[in-house]
């Protein structure tokens, strides 16, 4: 297998000889851990008692992550303090987390078999699918929800993944538009889309993850492109300035790609234990316009803050 970096072809079987970490020789970013984030191994309730599952901030630079646990939303600022907690009652696991640009946070369920949009406090605002229901019926039965994204325009995408394989197109205020996908691996096909993002001109970017894949669509689902990514797609996040950031379970690394999908910078290698600075199975990752990167990790129960340098 070969992965374009900056026109140049490497081999995959060179990238991932070279530990402890890895970066690339033409990429000029390095992540450094900030290893007291959150602050003092933080007094957050169940903090560190589950998979963290995902990690979103909002426009004031607080940082939301999900877990499955009796705390199942945790918020800290961005010096890592802890703000606040709740969920409890409400969500059993927490898929991922995502903000539009309301400062609503969305929060995908896979046992619940729901979408739900709450408060930055926690209030519920409204539910798609039906509790512990399997089903594909519009954005009222759905099937192992997976994750959410926000179009320039504030309309809604959901993938609902694990059971349906397809995306849900909704309004800004939740009315169903559409969807696209079923199982399968040719274009606008999906095994299990797993993630995804939208970026500053609309393009919707899916994590294909059983297909190893991330594909590109316009917003009315119309196929624009694909490409093989060099370990398979778990979590994305798409920066202002066009870099895509893809974490993944295994090896536990973390890659950045442009978005014609010319590969960038790859990180990380399995390591023993759960090593501070070391990805420990990054299953939702967000990268914000500071420079900064957070990644929700299932292994090692915590969410990392790094700079990119």
């Amino acid at each position: 297998m070969k992965i374009r970096v900056s026109g140049f072809a490497i081999t995959l079987a060179a990238v991932l000889l070279t530990i402890p970490v890895l970066v690339l020789a033409q990429s000029t970013m390095t992540p450094i851990v900030q290893p007291d984030w959150p602050v003092g191994g933080t007094n957050a309730p169940y903090y560190r008692k589950g998979e963290v599952a995902g990690v979103t901030e909002d426009a004031q630079g607080n940082v939301y992550m999900v877990q499955p646990t009796r705390m199942p939303v945790l918020v800290f600022d961005r010096n890592g303090n802890y703000l606040r907690g709740w969920g409890n009652g409400e969500l059993i696991e927490p898929h991922s987390v995502r903000i539009d640009r309301d400062g609503n946070v969305w929060i995908p369920d896979i046992r619940l078999h729901q979408v739900k949009k709450f408060s930055p406090n926690g209030v519920l605002l409204q539910t798609f699918g039906t509790k512990k229901k399997k089903g594909r019926v519009q954005a009222t039965k759905l099937n192992g929800p997976t994750d959410v994204a926000f179009g320039t325009n504030g309309d809604v995408y959901i993938t609902d993944g694990y059971g349906n394989s397809r995306v849900i197109h909704l309004s800004r205020n939740g009315t169903y538009l559409g969807e696209w996908g079923s199982h399968g691996s040719d274009p606008g096909e999906f095994r299990l889309p797993h993630s995804i993002a939208v970026d500053a001109q609309g393009l919707i970017y899916v994590a294909d993850r059983g297909n190893a894949r991330i594909q590109v669509f316009t917003p009315d689902g119309t196929f624009v492109r694909q490409w093989d990514t060099v370990d398979t797609p778990w979590g994305l996040s798409i920066t202002a300035d066009g870099k895509i950031f893809m974490g993944t379970g295994y090896p536990y690394t973390v890659a950045v790609y442009n978005l014609q999908g010319d590969l960038l910078a790859y990180w990380g290698h399995k390591v023993k234990g759960r090593p501070v600075g070391a990805f420990a199975q990054v299953h939702m990752l967000c990268a914000d316009s500071q420079g900064n990167l957070y990644t929700a990790e299932l292994a090692g129960h915590r969410v990392q803050k790094f700079s990119i340098r």
